[in-house]
């Protein structure tokens, strides 16, 4: 009896110990989230939170350079004759080299007549500088880096930059223009037909608009024998474009 007496008491005692208060338990817990919950006890972090939602959310897209756009992708062919009819004191070959022959550093400032491709108009002039690369005594002729521009009267002009080859046909970069020509990007291509009295142009043109019909008559096949219109040649009204420059 006084054993079931001993153990009753010990098991009352042990069921009958309080157990911790709820109060404390959740004091502690709260403690712990405050930080991150509570903008007055931790200013640092709340002042990042107000500065991260204050940006705004932009989306970002990339357009890759091989897919041009719909503008872009619109070529137009313009055909050019340029004619050196020896009347503008045209070109002058400045030997900045001092050699006798052709050679590095000489330049050849230029100037020559522009007639449409169809030879029936007279459309502007030719200006520039080539500053000369490499002599190529093996193919009779010079390389040279070239800047110039082609003007077109009241429609604008249209600048080109790149290689020049005396020997055979090259490729030169439209670097911009004025006028209708504004904005306009592409390449050129230089067909020599008779250094440098006769060269035909075909210009591949990007980034304008409609070009005039005027401009855009069936290009005379190239040969040494063409030569423009007499009404061309003499500027008379009806065969010249707008403002031609002369």
């Amino acid at each position: 009896m006084a054993s079931s007496t001993f153990a009753l008491r010990n098991i009352s005692s042990i069921s009958m110990k309080p157990a911790p208060p709820r109060s404390s338990l959740t004091t502690s817990s709260t403690s712990t989230l405050l930080p991150f919950t509570s903008s007055k006890s931790n200013p640092s972090l709340s002042k990042a939170l107000k500065l991260k939602t204050s940006v705004p959310h932009k989306s970002f897209t990339c357009r890759s350079q091989a897919q041009p756009s719909s503008d872009s992708a619109k070529v137009q062919e313009l055909s050019v004759y340029e004619i050196n009819e020896r009347d503008r004191g045209s070109p002058a070959y400045l030997r900045l080299s001092q050699k006798s022959v052709n050679s590095l550093g000489d330049l050849v400032p230029f100037s020559n007549k522009l007639y449409s491709g169809c030879l029936q108009k007279r459309v502007g002039i030719t200006a520039g500088i080539c500053v000369l690369i490499q002599n190529k005594a093996e193919k009779k002729g010079d390389r040279y880096e070239a800047i110039y521009s082609f003007y077109f009267g009241d429609y604008g002009h249209i600048s080109v930059q790149g290689s020049y080859l005396t020997y055979e046909d090259t490729y030169l970069a439209v670097t911009g223009g004025s006028g209708i020509f504004e904005g306009v990007y592409g390449q050129v291509k230089l067909h020599q037909i008779v250094f440098p009295f006769k060269l035909f142009y075909t210009f591949y043109l990007k980034g304008i608009k409609d070009l005039p019909q005027e401009l855009l008559a069936k290009p005379v096949e190239p040969g040494p024998s063409v030569e423009p219109s007499p009404a061309a040649k003499a500027c008379e009204p009806h065969a010249v474009i707008a403002g031609f420059t002369d």
